[in-house]
Order: C-alpha cells, then sequence, then structure tokens
C-alpha cells in the first residue's frame, strides 16, 4: 500500500505509561486533535484481548479522521482489529513474512538503521521505514543514535518514504532537518505531555519545515 510522505509527518506511537491511568483513546484523540497524521499502537505490556480492544477503538477514532492506523509487531491483532497494518521491527517478525501475512493492501512499516537494512526491507515490501534511534531515548535503552549522515544514506537508498524515531522532541527536531526524512515519530514528546493537542500542534509545525 503506498503511505505518502505527508501521510508520515506527525507519526504518534503510544506508550500508556505516560499517562497516569488516562484512557489512551482520549490521549490519541488529543494527538490527531493537534495534527498527528499516522498512529501506531505500541502497548508491549497488554495482553490480546486487552491490546484487541484497544486496536479497535484506535481503528475507528483514525479512520473517522482518515488517518492511517497501525499495529506493532501483531499482525493477527492488526487484521482483527481493522487495522491498516503492522509496524516490525529487526527483531520482530521477519518483513518478508508480515507482508505475506498482510497482503498486499496494507501497510507494512520496517525499523532501519543502517542502507543495509532500508534496502532489504524495501525489497521485502516495506511501505515505509522508521530510522533511529535519532537521539538517545528512554523509551528503548538498547536502541543507540544513528549518526546525520547514515541517515541520510538511509532516506537515499530506498524509494519509500523515511521517518525519524527515538528521542525526538519540540527542542532538537530541528536538529533533522536535511536529511531526506518525511517526518518524525515521538513517543514521550506527545503522550507525556500535559496538554497533548498543544504539543503535537508545535511538533507538527516544527516537523512541517523539515
Amino acid at each position: 500500500m503506498i503511505v505518502l510522505p505527508q501521510q508520515l509527518r506527525l507519526y504518534a506511537v503510544t506508550d500508556r505509561s505516560w499517562l497516569g491511568g488516562g484512557r489512551l483513546e482520549d490521549a490519541v484523540r488529543a494527538a490527531l486533535d493537534g495534527g498527528a497524521t499516522f498512529v501506531q499502537l505500541r502497548e508491549k505490556a497488554l495482553d490480546p484481548a486487552d491490546l484487541l480492544a484497544e486496536a479497535r477503538q484506535l481503528a475507528a477514532l483514525c479512520h473517522a479522521r482518515h488517518v492511517p492506523f497501525v499495529v506493532d509487531d501483531n499482525v493477527e491483532i492488526a487484521l482483527a482489529a481493522g487495522a491498516d497494518g503492522v509496524h516490525v521491527g529487526q527483531s520482530d517478525m521477519a518483513a518478508r513474512r508480515a507482508r505475506a501475512l498482510l497482503g498486499p493492501d496494507r501497510i507494512l512499516g520496517v525499523s532501519a538503521h543502517n542502507p543495509a537494512e532500508a534496502l532489504a526491507a524495501e525489497a521485502d515490501g516495506a511501505d515505509y521505514l522508521g530510522c533511529g534511534a535519532a537521539f538517545a531515548t528512554s523509551t528503548k535503552k538498547d536502541a543507540h543514535p544513528v549518526t546525520a549522515q547514515t541517515m541520510r544514506a538511509v532516506t537515499a537508498a530506498v524509494r519509500i518514504p523515511v521517518v525519524a524515531i527515538g528521542g525526538i522532541d519540540a527542542h532538537n527536531l530541528p536538529e533533522l532537518a536535511g536529511r531526506g526524512l518525511a517526518g518524525v515519530a515521538v513517543v514521550s514528546a506527545l503522550f507525556a505531555q500535559p496538554d497533548i493537542t498543544a504539543a503535537a500542534r508545535q511538533l507538527r509545525a516544527l516537523a512541517d519545515r523539515l
């Protein structure tokens, strides 16, 4: 499925641990109100039944806004929930296998840390790439930042759009300019903020200048 660069401008990755007991659906709605253009459900601690329930709620919310919605690493949940697709990392399900299970009409995102991984993912059917970590991040302790040179090499190597992910916030986002990116993926820069809509609005304005 073709994913347009503008659909990836502000890519919201969920993490309910930042919400202080608030509803994830409300947090995602607030992010959409502020200009989020893509949503990934990434909730590693939920059991399958709860994950499916969340996925169905967010799929309905995102589809009502005409915003693509994917599930992290779980094709079965994505298909059952009516999601637009999945995102897989290098240590998750192989991209080729995910594409085979999804079929040709759903979105497949793949994490890539260098041009070789990027080219392999594109060949295996990825529609977009997530490249990072852009900066040091508390979300993934084992994620090592990739250099600006490597990120530019990734975006130059493939024809599909690329988003930066990892440690991005309103202060360092402008540093990503000139790397050929379609947009940025953020977690705590949205969901750890007291006003998610305002945070999304600020991040979207900055991402639009990349």
